[in-house]
């Protein structure tokens, strides 16, 4: 099975301030799936590092007040077009994330405040059918893999 995963969760540097994620669970997880990297923020063309980000009405704005939402939406479809190459039904992506976090983001107040609401990339995955978890997912979806495989 191909899974995608937010490359910042296998510990590839391209968070918005040049960090990443590392989550040592995806290890486990790569014995049963091939992983499929994606960053969908660096896929639609910023830096790294960057602005943070944060969605505000739709929109995506940086800490700076520029509306950086084309960059998103560009690497949204890049993302689509990768799942559908590797014929991915699951992507794990980084939680509150402006473009993968699914559920819960940032308000865009740039104050830590969390909302209700789904990620430009993630929003995009489930409008095709792609599940969408976050890593604090990890734990039962690795249950899962090795209760289908035994």
């Amino acid at each position: 099975m191909n899974v995608l995963v937010s490359a910042c969760l296998l510990g590839m540097n391209c968070r918005y301030d040049g960090d990443n994620n590392w989550e040592p669970a995806l290890a486990r997880i790569g014995e049963r799936c091939h992983l499929v990297p994606v960053c969908p923020e660096v896929f639609g063309g910023l830096p790294t590092p960057r602005e943070p980000s944060e969605i505000r009405q739709g929109k995506v704005y940086g800490r700076d007040g520029r509306e950086v939402t084309v960059y998103f939406a560009r690497g949204a479809r890049e993302t689509l077009k990768l799942a559908r190459l590797f014929g991915c039904r699951t992507a794990i992506l980084k939680e509150r994330s402006p473009s993968c976090g699914s559920g819960q983001i940032y308000d865009g107040t740039f104050s830590g405040t969390r909302t209700q609401g789904d990620g430009i990339t993630a929003s995009l995955l489930k409008e095709h059918g792609i599940r969408v978890i976050g890593e604090s997912k990890l734990e039962s979806f690795l249950k899962e893999l090795w209760e289908e495989r035994t």
